[in-house]
């Protein structure tokens, strides 16, 4: 085997497809370290564990998940408005006298990923939701380093802080960091973020990835977070909360379960709280766009 095949694991019952991003030559023989093709984990396998698989031949889960993709894409683009330019956003209503002249602007997104990959899947959605987003490829490590700065460069209204994550197998206490890839970095980079901006509906903050130490992200000040029931969660889970947060009104608090409504991986996957939107009409539109 060899890096960037894409294989399952037998002993999880060929559930999930990874691709081998390291091999490691051991005394005991080859580790392999293998990422989910959408789902944000990273583990480490032995080689008697895997099996390669071809890339068209997707596992009955990978295929679910892209179609409840597909589907939440097309129920968020079916239920807005019409869009006549990028962040200007024109309600269409019956009652409408002044159809055509308001306009909006949905929140601004910073997205840190500690995976390329996963960033460039994450971006073309933004792009396809109309998402005025900015993407920074950061390792989970270096996050706490550098949020903080490009918060005040970026200036967003909502900060996404992802990448990797898993709990050690076997574990016992589930609110010990220590048994966590990344959790603790997460951690540290939301209670960065809230000693520079604590107030929750001025930045509203999405941190964690797979089976993330989901109370002790929220308890660091985050506004949603992964995973409530330790499982592992879709790449684009932080694009769709982050959609429900950017395109409601500032005058409305966006419930937890509406939150949730378009995530792949839902309520086991993603929890949070009450937070108002982001979104901000306008009047009269311009005349020169």
């Amino acid at each position: 085997m060899n890096i960037g095949d894409l294989v399952v694991r037998k002993s999880y019952g060929r559930d999930v497809t990874f691709k081998i991003i390291d091999i490691n030559y051991t005394g005991n023989g080859v580790i392999y370290t293998i990422k989910g093709i959408n789902l944000r984990v990273v583990a480490d396998s032995p080689e008697e564990d895997l099996e390669v698989v071809k890339e068209e031949n997707s596992t009955e889960r990978e295929m679910a998940l892209n179609r409840k993709v597909n589907m939440s894409i097309k129920k968020i683009l079916s239920t807005r408005g019409t869009f006549n330019h990028l962040y200007r956003y024109t309600k269409v209503a019956a009652d409408n006298t002044n159809k055509g002249l308001a306009f909006g602007r949905p929140g601004r997104i910073l997205h840190i990923d500690g995976d390329s990959q996963y960033l460039e899947v994450c971006l073309k959605v933004y792009k396809q939701l109309s998402l005025d987003v900015v993407g920074k490829v950061i390792p989970e490590q270096e996050q706490p380093k550098q949020v903080v700065d490009l918060i005040k460069l970026v200036k967003p209204d909502i900060v996404v802080l992802t990448g990797h994550d898993a709990v050690a197998k076997d574990v016992r206490d589930y609110t010990d960091l220590s048994n966590y890839r990344n959790s603790k970095y997460f951690v540290e980079s939301v209670s960065k973020i809230r000693d520079y901006e604590p107030a929750y509906d001025d930045l509203v903050i999405f941190a964690g990835a797979c089976q993330s130490c989901y109370e002790a992200i929220l308890d660091a000040g985050a506004n949603y977070a992964s995973s409530p029931s330790r499982v592992l969660i879709h790449c684009l889970d932080p694009v769709f909360i982050c959609e429900k947060i950017a395109y409601a009104n500032i005058e409305k608090v966006v419930s937890i379960q509406e939150a949730l409504s378009t995530t792949i991986t839902g309520t086991k996957g993603i929890g949070g709280l009450q937070t108002r939107g982001k979104y901000r009409e306008g009047f009269p539109k311009s005349q020169y766009i």
